[in-house]
């Protein structure tokens, strides 16, 4: 549910700031006052597209943050995306500058557009006074339904992908079968020839080092043979000179302790000479000239930069390389296997048809059932006998959303025949249909969140119920009245029996003031509201009967239903709206 919005500085406003309630509210006021103004802001709150445009001229920057609770379903899309979900609230703040550039947060934390539009479909559905125009696409007709019957069909998209891509694979082998031979006999020539070789992962380390010391091993021996000579064999030897100090400096010991330190150091030196001669002949002992070993490191050698000169890769790149061309081999000879494919492209296409099968079998079902539920809504709205339904047409080709397609069909009046919703001319017809569908749809949507434990939990009507009147204007009223006793409800409308049902009333209201034109929105209450329900009844000039005539639409529509959480005379919504500063 939406708990409140802040503008600053957005197209006509200065400042506002509104605190919203559950039920059905209304935005009224007269034409051009700018009753869509807080619908197009939340549009840009929820990631919609913005320009210089919608900042105030003379200002810096439009700001525009909203409030809503946050669903639970959305927690954990919060935390992955790095986003505070503690408050059990959701804070969006959209600020686009007079440049046009635009920055986004979401609970204090920097946010992409991107992001806030993934919280849009969960947080409020918008119907334009154009809705029915969107009806009249397949695709929209399609998503209606498929809302309407619980669908969810990510699954039968990533069949259909699944088996066009080994359609896809299997033409391709079949068209290139010469060429892949020839690939596959060029990758298996030169596998073979470093399969011969068999590098080891870190063999070219390793036969460095080898070479290295084998190929120097005469020096090697006749310095580490000085080294020991220097050591403990020449006359004198480091270690017997070691032992003359250390003897000498023992005798007078006694009468310095002073010299201590210098005796451990000697005695120190002494033991790591002694381990350095033994070491050095040790490895005198264990290490001799090996011609042969040498000449097989030559030719190993010569071998692996013989390969990495031919291949051009540095040698030490020769094992990832045959095992690059190995998976390659492999991906050439699923490529080659027509039989595996074909086989590929029968159980892909068999796994679409069982997805495919169940959505036209749930979209039957649902059909149906929702075609009913809109007939019954068009009576209410002055279109008695008229007749909606849904026609589920097959496809020549399966596409990716299914094996048929959806078009609405309305019959305006008895004994009429259903044409499709595209040819239906009267405008007050489309509109009533639209709202039909519209709150039918939503009506559906509520009760399957409450069963899924979603929660789009705010619904807009954007003067949608334009081009309809009279007793049918007060049918929409007690629809939305009634939609809003499960959900948030807000509509923009023109018409007094729409507002005279609202649980919480709106103005919206146009002023000049030193030579700048400024909107401001509040809350009107009691008597307030009666002159602006008589003003929608007949004009700026209030008479008494219109005054009376207001007042009992309010009394008619406040004893019929008792709004959520309020008295009859509460609106639900405090605004706090700052005057612009000379």
């Amino acid at each position: 549910m939406l708990r409140r919005i802040h503008l600053r500085d957005f197209v006509i406003v200065p400042e506002l700031e509104l605190d919203f309630a559950p039920g059905f509210a209304v935005l009224t006021g007269e034409t051009g006052a700018g009753k869509s103004i807080l619908i197009d802001a939340l549009q840009l709150a929820l990631g919609s597209r913005g320009d210089a445009g919608v900042v105030r001229e003379g200002a810096p920057r439009a700001d525009i943050s909203a409030e809503f609770d946050c669903p639970t379903h959305l927690s954990a899309w919060l935390d992955e995306a790095g986003f505070d979900a503690s408050s059990g609230s959701l804070l969006l703040r959209r600020v686009i500058d007079a440049q046009g550039k635009s920055r986004a947060w979401i609970n204090g934390s920097p946010a992409t557009v991107t992001q806030l539009r993934e919280l849009a479909d969960s947080l409020i559905d918008i119907h334009g006074q154009h809705a029915w125009q969107g009806l009249t696409r397949p695709a929209a007709v399609r998503a209606l339904l498929d809302g309407y019957a619980g669908l969810q069909t990510e699954a039968l998209v990533a069949a259909y992908n699944d088996w066009k891509a080994a359609g896809e694979r299997l033409t391709a082998a079949q068209t290139r079968q010469a060429e892949l031979l020839r690939e596959r006999e060029r990758l298996a020539w030169q596998i073979g020839e470093l399969a011969r070789l068999s590098p080891g992962d870190d063999e070219w380390e390793t036969l460095n080092a080898e070479h290295q010391r084998v190929s120097n091993a005469q020096s090697l021996l006749d310095a580490v043979q000085s080294a020991l000579h220097a050591l403990s064999e020449a006359e004198p030897s480091a270690e017997s000179q070691t032992d003359n100090a250390l003897s000498q400096l023992e005798k007078v010991a006694d009468y310095d302790a002073r010299l201590s330190p210098a005796i451990e150091a000697l005695q120190s030196a002494q033991a790591q000479i002694q381990d350095a001669a033994h070491g050095l002949s040790a490895y005198l002992h264990s290490t001799e000239l090996d011609p042969s070993r040498l000449q097989e490191l030559d030719e190993r050698m010569s071998a692996w930069l013989g390969l990495a000169r031919r291949y051009r890769r540095p040698p030490a790149e020769l094992p990832s390389l045959l095992a690059q061309w190995q998976a390659e081999l492999q991906q050439l000879d699923a490529a080659s296997d027509l039989d595996g494919l074909s086989q590929a492209l029968r159980s892909t296409r068999a796994a679409f048809d069982q997805e495919a099968q169940r959505i036209s079998a749930a979209r039957a079902t649902a059909a149906p059932k929702l075609a009913a539920a809109v007939t019954q809504a068009m009576q209410q709205l002055g279109m008695a006998g008229g007749q909606f339904e849904i026609a589920l047409q097959p496809q020549e080709q399966p596409q990716s959303f299914g094996l048929e397609s959806a078009e609405f069909l309305v019959a305006g009046h008895a004994g009429s025949t259903p044409r499709p919703l595209a040819k239906v001319a009267s405008g007050g017809e489309l509109s009533r249909i639209a709202l039909a569908i519209a709150v039918t749809t939503s009506q559906q949507a509520q009760g399957d969140e409450a069963h899924s434990g979603g929660s789009v939990g705010t619904l807009i009507f954007d003067e949608i119920d334009s081009g309809v009147g009279g007793a049918v204007a007060e049918t929409v009223g007690r629809l939305m009245k009634q939609l809003g006793r499960e959900r948030q409800v807000l509509a923009v409308t023109h018409l007094p029996q729409v507002a005279a049902c609202a649980d919480h009333h709106l103005l919206v209201a146009k002023a000049a003031r030193e030579g700048q034109t400024f909107s401001d929105v509040q809350p009107v209450l009691g008597e307030a509201r009666v002159a602006e329900i008589a003003r929608m009844l007949g004009g700026e000039r209030l008479s008494s009967t219109s005054l009376a005539h207001a007042q009992e639409m309010l009394d008619l529509s406040s004893t019929s239903a008792a709004p959520p959480n309020s008295n009859s005379e509460s609106t639900g919504a405090t605004a706090r709206a700052k005057k612009a500063k000379s």
